[in-house]
């Protein structure tokens, strides 16, 4: 905010004419007692509409003295805000809009007039006639360039016209206001280009959007279904394997079961940093020769895909294996927790929870397993048949019981 002060030369009084003071009257009644200071503003506005347009001490002084109010109260309100001249103008002052959209629509020409017809701003024409001064966005940007001359706008504005409004001005003769290139108000000035389109008024537009709506609600309708039938497949899949996981006999009950397991006697840990193929090194239940490992595969989500039947004749472990080649098996784990199933390379979440409801719980259990132990698990897999044979998860869980981890938690793919 720039340094504002009173102009240098002062009239000696000021006074409303009998007109203004009525009217100054009625706003200061608009107001409760105790609160006449709230028609500041307007009387300042009528005493400088009153005085050529510009606001001088003694009608600072005089409005404060109506309100009852320190005239250095009235003083700070009037230096404080823009609208009130404090020297003074011409007869048409002209406040110039300077800021950016004016200026790139061409409000430096109109500058150019005002210096050349004018002077410098703040200067008065001898005739007393014009000053002007540029001004911050005078709120007209969609009809750039413009300027205000007393209360009025005028826009659209050309040096041409311009100039020719000054001369109309200077010589009493009335002027148009507002836009001055003949289009009304803000509407486009090269007339209208939205909403002519008959379509929009002839209801065909409309019906086209129905169509559309109905056509895509069909769609995403049709989608819903699809996507319900395949999450019903699936699941009813996963039923079947969970069926068919909890359907294999157990040899004895509960108690022999977990007799078994008790006088069962774990395999020998092989040490993590050897290869769990030398026959001295390994437990007798895995010295077995392991079937042929299909062709190794690019890693895949631990449940998925399910071995294919090719995979499983490959493995050259096709043919049934009866009960008598059943496992040891659990009811619950040791110690009420099992090991990370998942730890084997190919066992995910699914086949975890298959394994945990058919009795394998622990690594140990994995690496006692005989070959047609191995083979008459993976044939009670359900869609997983084959994983475990390919997968060679009797030599993972020699390793995995002996205290060896996998760098990542979906284990480490055996080698074919």
């Amino acid at each position: 905010m720039s340094v504002r002060r009173l102009a240098a030369e002062q009239p000696a009084s000021f006074a409303f004419t009998p007109e203004n003071l009525a009217w100054a009257k009625t706003q200061i009644a608009k107001f409760p007692e105790g609160r006449q200071a709230s028609a500041v503003i307007p009387l300042l506005w009528r005493a400088q509409e009153q005085h050529a347009y510009w606001l001088p001490k003694p009608a600072i002084e005089y409005v404060a003295d109506m309100l009852s109010m320190p005239r250095i109260r009235v003083l700070e309100v009037a230096t404080f805000y823009t609208m009130f001249n404090l020297e003074p103008v011409g007869r048409w002052f002209i406040q110039l809009c300077g800021t950016t959209p004016c200026r790139l629509n061409g409000a430096g020409d109109i500058v150019k007039v005002c210096e050349e017809r004018i002077g410098p701003q703040r200067h008065v024409t001898p005739d007393g006639m014009f000053s002007w001064l540029e001004v911050e966005c005078l709120g007209s940007c969609c009809n750039a360039p413009m300027v205000q001359i007393n209360n009025d706008y005028f826009e659209d504005l050309t040096p041409e016209t311009f100039n020719r409004l000054l001369d109309d001005l200077a010589a009493g003769r009335p002027v148009k206001r507002g836009p001055q290139n003949g289009r009304h108000s803000s509407e486009p000035k090269d007339g209208p280009l939205t909403l002519t389109d008959p379509a929009l008024f002839d209801g065909s537009v409309v019906g086209a959007w129905k169509q559309r709506f109905a056509e895509e609600e069909i769609k995403a309708r049709e989608a819903a279904e699809r996507a319900a039938a395949e999450k019903a497949a699936k699941e009813a899949a996963d039923r079947a394997a969970a069926e068919a996981a909890a359907a294999v006999p157990q040899s004895g009950g509960p108690a022999e079961t977990r007799a078994e397991q008790t006088t069962a006697k774990p395999a020998e840990p092989v040490a993590a940093t050897k290869p769990a193929t030398s026959g001295a090194e390994m437990p007798a239940a895995a010295k077995a020769p392991a079937a042929p490992a299909s062709p190794a595969r690019a890693a895949a989500p631990a449940d998925e895909p399910p071995a294919s039947d090719a995979e499983v004749a490959a493995a050259g472990k096709s043919a049934p294996v009866s009960d008598e080649f059943k496992p040891t098996l659990l009811t619950e784990p040791d110690g009420g927790k099992g090991d990370d199933l998942e730890l084997i390379w190919g066992v995910g979440p699914k086949l975890a929870a298959m394994l945990n409801r058919m009795g394998v719980w622990h690594f140990r259990q994995i690496a006692s397993w005989t070959d047609m132990n191995l083979r008459w698990v993976d044939q009670n897999l359900g869609t997983f048949k084959g994983r475990a044979v390919r997968d060679k998860w009797i030599e993972q869980s020699v390793k995995l019981a002996s205290g060896w981890r996998p760098e990542n938690d979906i284990g480490d793919k055996p080698k074919g």
